[in-house]
């Protein structure tokens, strides 16, 4: 024990109270995707599930996939042209634009749905704008911003998730719209599981069914009636946020394709081919990520992303670090000198915001976010001292226990 490491004496200490031992995070051998992700998978060469998938794409007749989704896209094509041929559900970003544009050079007729979110940065609004500017009929749609409030706080305090409202808003709203205009075709952007095209690509059984809704909405435990009654929260108030019924959807015969499935699917690529079209970037590396040119348009971003370091242990630098190693643009070590230097600092700002003008918003205090931000830190991946106290420096960050699978 006397020559060990830091991080070694950190991992063999046992907390007070006679919790486990702490033990090492295990990383992808090949990326730096722990196995505290949740529905990640290694195998047992250590390599996760995300790069293998992405491996596998070498094997794809993308040429194919192509001819697939235009004759997707032709089966749902409005045959008058009296109604829109789909809805693309967006938020001015990069994919979202790309998505728009590739529906247009397909010859597509699509109605672009925007669920707004919570705190529209300046950045965000013009890249919306630049989205309607490329030719497109465009509905904006906001939530009553007081009930949104409380849901934010809400969902923060409950579930350790500021942006529940808008992650919810952003399944439930494009499809409620579909099914109030009769728009049969929904394209979504990139596929999560990274496996199929989605519902609108199957042979038989092709329609969108809410439990197919939920599985990627991802309610996180916490479900629209479990607001009803709280903060002065009626039914009336939640009608943006559910979903419309399997019967409403079978009627009108709803259905999502992922045009990650049928065209590689890159964020850099769509960022790059994004701005050549209008859409512009942040001057400088946003805060807690590696890069200028993705989640621009929310102020509350920088909270979500760090909800997901404490309960998780990784944060945004580590999916955009571990992107850019599967694709060749970063070697294993540079990405995690970079995850190392920008994953997982507290957010005081984002995106030049303060966090106090955020948490105003909420009605919350800085103390009382520190309070929530501890109460859902996993102390297993952090450092503690012999109380079993989070260790924090003077910026108010933790010490993760360990960044790699080796380390001296």
């Amino acid at each position: 024990m006397n020559g060990a490491t830091a991080v070694e004496r950190a991992t063999r200490r046992v907390v007070e109270g006679g919790r486990d031992a702490k033990r090492p995070i295990v990383y992808c051998r090949r990326c730096l995707i722990p196995e505290t992700k949740p529905d990640i998978f290694f195998d047992d060469d250590g390599v996760c599930s995300a790069c293998r998938h992405f491996e596998a794409r070498a094997e794809v007749d993308w040429d194919a996939r192509r001819r697939e989704l235009e004759e997707v896209l032709d089966r749902y094509r409005s045959p008058d042209g009296s109604n829109y041929d789909c809805v693309v559900p967006v938020s001015g970003g990069k994919d979202s634009t790309t998505q728009t544009i590739r529906m247009l050079q397909l010859g597509m007729n699509p109605l672009c749905v925007t669920a707004t979110t919570d705190e529209l940065s300046d950045i965000g609004r013009r890249n919306i704008e630049n989205l309607k500017s490329l030719g497109v009929d465009f509905v904006e749609y906001t939530t009553n911003p007081v009930v949104r409030r409380r849901i934010n706080r809400l969902a923060l305090c409950e579930i350790g998730d500021i942006s529940w409202p808008e992650h919810v808003t952003i399944f439930t709203l494009p499809v409620r719209v579909a099914v109030q205009m009769g728009i049969r075709l929904i394209v979504w952007g990139e596929n999560p599981q990274n496996e199929y095209g989605g519902p609108a690509a199957a042979a038989t059984g092709n329609t969108l069914t809410r439990r197919w809704l939920e599985e990627f909405g991802g309610l996180l435990g916490l479900r629209v009636t479990d607001l009803v009654g709280r903060e002065g929260i009626e039914p009336k108030h939640l009608i943006p946020y559910t979903y419309p019924t399997d019967e409403e959807l079978q009627r009108v015969g709803v259905t999502g394709v992922f045009l990650g499935y049928f065209l590689p699917w890159d964020g850099l690529t769509n960022a790059l081919f994004a701005q050549a079209h209008g859409f512009e970037t942040y001057p400088t590396t946003i805060e807690g990520s590696l890069c200028d040119y993705e989640n621009l348009d929310n102020h509350q971003t920088g909270i979500h992303d760090y909800f997901k370091f404490l309960k998780y242990g990784f944060g945004r630098a580590t999916d955009i670090a571990s992107m850019h190693v599967r694709r060749g643009r970063l070697t294993r070590a540079d990405a995690l000198e970079l995850v190392r230097r920008h994953d997982g600092r507290f957010p005081w700002t984002y995106l030049g915001k303060p966090i106090e003008q955020v948490l105003d918003a909420i009605d919350m205090s800085l103390d009382e976010f520190v309070a929530v931000c501890d109460r859902f830190t996993n102390k297993r991946l952090f450092v503690t001292d012999r109380h079993g106290e989070l260790v924090k420096d003077r910026h108010g960050n933790l010490t993760k226990i360990n960044y790699d699978n080796v380390e001296g």
